[in-house]
């Protein structure tokens, strides 16, 4: 039994500046403008993902640890201390099965391993997405617990433009990255791994989880328009107010003027 280690080790990488780093041992097996995949003489796979995440098959704490910092120059907003996930992998079994942590597999078919560490991948980015949608949303929920308990809001002016730019952010962020919840082209042609890619994706609920965190979002997205038009009401409503006491005060001078002159 083997294991896979994905970890979500940055915002972003950026594949396209990364060539062949001595330090990644193996050969390039698979390259496009999103993902890249090595292959070592030992069977050793790492796989690194555009959108942040780094998977192994078969390297130890330290290996790991030693391409990490190979592939951090290339990261956008590396991770000290990474979100990761664990699955077992058992190559050359008697037969295909799929549990909810494991999965064996008949013979070593590089193409099937691929496509098990791709939805490791997905799996653990989604485990981040979440854990930030999470975070805006129990914000979100606080202020809207305020508006309700205190009748007022406690975000205002550019802590609130900076909070609706965070979420807008992470919004187009998922948005962008929709296409790793895609089946990779490999399977549209090949039946055995389009089942197996339909049970991956099924097991680890990546579907779900993605529409989980659309809902929030929009959620996020529905409370900060209703924050923003109540500011808007009540700069308006000063606005309004400070017009109001500007033609009083020229009222006055008029009637101090006329006083004056009499």
């Amino acid at each position: 039994m083997r294991e896979i280690h994905s970890y979500q080790v940055a915002d972003s990488i950026e594949i396209k500046n990364i060539q062949q780093p001595e330090q990644l041992k193996g050969t390039l097996h698979y390259r496009d403008t999103d993902e890249l995949l090595y292959k070592g003489d030992d069977g050793k796979l790492i796989y690194i993902f555009k959108y942040g995440v780094v998977s192994f098959l078969g390297f130890t704490k330290e290996e790991m640890q030693q391409a990490l910092q190979v592939i951090k120059p290339y990261c956008k907003n590396f991770f000290e201390t990474p979100m990761f996930d664990l699955f077992k992998i058992q190559i050359g079994a008697h037969e295909n099965k799929l549990g909810y942590d494991q999965i064996s597999i008949i013979g070593e078919d590089i193409e099937v391993i691929r496509l098990v560490m791709l939805n490791v991948s997905q799996s653990v980015s989604l485990d981040y997405y979440t854990d930030l949608m999470e975070k805006l949303l129990s914000e979100t929920t606080y202020h809207t617990q305020l508006l309700e308990s205190k009748g007022r809001l406690g975000i205002r002016g550019n802590k609130l433009k900076r909070y609706i730019a965070r979420t807008l952010l992470l919004k187009n962020r998922v948005a962008e990255n929709l296409y790793i919840f895609d089946s990779p082209p490999e399977t549209w042609e090949d039946e055995r791994l389009n089942k197996l890619d339909i049970d991956l994706k099924k097991t680890f609920e990546l579907q779900e989880r993605s529409r989980n965190i659309h809902e929030g979002l929009t959620i996020i997205k529905d409370n900060l328009e209703l924050f923003r038009d109540m500011l808007k009401y009540r700069t308006s409503t000063m606005l309004e107010w400070i017009v109001i006491v500007l033609i009083l005060v020229e009222v006055l001078n008029v009637f101090i003027e006329q006083f004056r002159t009499h």
